[in-house]
């Protein structure tokens, strides 16, 4: 059973593991010791902290990350974050995916083009990212609650996040990291690679962004054949962590990364459907001898759950009953969440058919 719970320094070892293994790209986890341990204190600081509201002055500060770690061995083998708001402090940038028209009634000439314009559309809003799942544990739900268990987390305390939460995919990049994105912008306007620019992004050093990145809107059919193709595409290794972002209704708005072309998506908090369908109920604790009687395995949907806490956030994919208002857990899960009879549970029903509504009548 993976357990999904915040950082503590303790982990600095796999947190380092897993930005070496998550290769170029990948900006959110760089491998550095000073920044790995600063992002790891910040989050620490963030979960302790009591937030009323999403504050500017203090929102740049806030970062959740958490861990996923095997309750069995407590090996850590996965990261995932939010961060509360982005672009306070260092700025973010994009480039925009846009048409404009050129025309001439006279000459009977109407042209559509596309065109890239810098900007930072997201200032301010909450991000999910750094999500790293190590290979050998890309197999069953896994995937599915390292990406959906942040989402319980922005249900049970929505004032610590803005009401637009997106993510910014990793694009396109071969084998050896190289993106065609970045070649073109390198042989026009820079002189370094893309893995240099790459960690310069993610230990914060942005100033040559503004420095060398052209601030007019780039023509799209001036770019090199393959730096167009690859507009709006995500890494083969990202592909997944897309396709369970747009079923929670995360949607491409033409904002993409300015160094590899990767696409951003977006979602009104209140229109994630992890958001939307989970629930809470009281928590029973089920008779250890009868956990695994045929009646009891009958009764029992597979849920991703979570404990409603902040500080001390556990979330976890289990099997459990739901009976009215309470929902019944296996002693072992309960542990593993720190619940205890009486408490509230945040449940999301993960089979296709399992709502609310037709697990309660199934029951009855």
């Amino acid at each position: 059973m993976l357990v999904i719970r915040p950082i503590t320094m303790a982990d600095y070892p796999a947190l380092l593991q897993c930005a070496e293994e998550s290769g170029p790209g990948f900006t959110s986890l760089p491998v550095s010791e000073s920044l790995l341990k600063k992002r790891i204190q910040q989050s620490q600081e963030s979960f302790a902290t009591d937030v009323e509201h999403l504050g500017e002055r203090s929102a740049s500060e806030q970062g959740y990350l958490l861990v996923a770690e095997d309750a069995e061995t407590g090996e850590v083998v996965g990261t995932t974050a939010i961060e509360a708001a982005i672009g306070l402090d260092v700025p973010f940038y994009s480039y925009h995916l846009s048409k404009v028209v050129h025309s001439s009634p006279r000459l009977g000439v109407h042209n559509v083009v596309e065109v890239l314009t810098l900007g930072n559309q997201y200032t301010g809003c909450s991000e999910i990212c750094t999500l790293f799942l190590r290979p050998a544990w890309r197999q069953g739900s896994n995937g599915k609650l390292l990406s959906k268990c942040r989402f319980l987390l922005i249900a049970d305390h929505p004032q610590r996040f803005s009401e637009t939460i997106f993510a910014e995919m990793r694009g396109y990049s071969d084998s050896a990291g190289n993106s065609p994105f970045w070649a073109w912008l390198k042989q026009h306007f820079f002189t370094i690679d893309f893995a240099l620019a790459d960690h310069l992004t993610g230990i914060g050093k942005k100033g040559f962004i503004a420095d060398l990145m052209p601030k007019l809107p780039i023509y799209v059919s001036l770019l090199s054949k393959d730096a167009q193709a690859v507009i709006g595409k995500v890494h083969e290794n990202t592909q997944p962590a897309l396709h369970m972002l747009e079923q929670e209704g995360f949607s491409w708005r033409g904002y993409i990364d300015i160094f590899d072309g990767g696409p951003t998506v977006e979602c009104q908090q209140r229109h994630i459907e992890s958001v939307r369908h989970s629930f809470c109920a009281t928590v029973v604790l089920a008779d250890e001898g009868n956990t695994t009687s045929a009646s009891a395995q009958r009764q029992q949907a597979l849920f991703l759950l979570s404990n409603r806490r902040c500080a001390g956030f556990r979330a976890t994919i289990a099997y459990a009953e739901l009976n009215d208002d309470s929902v019944v857990l296996s002693p072992d899960v309960a542990r593993a969440l720190k619940l205890s009879a009486g408490e509230s549970a945040r449940l999301l029903p993960l089979a296709p058919w399992a709502h609310k509504g037709n697990l309660r009548g199934r029951n009855e």
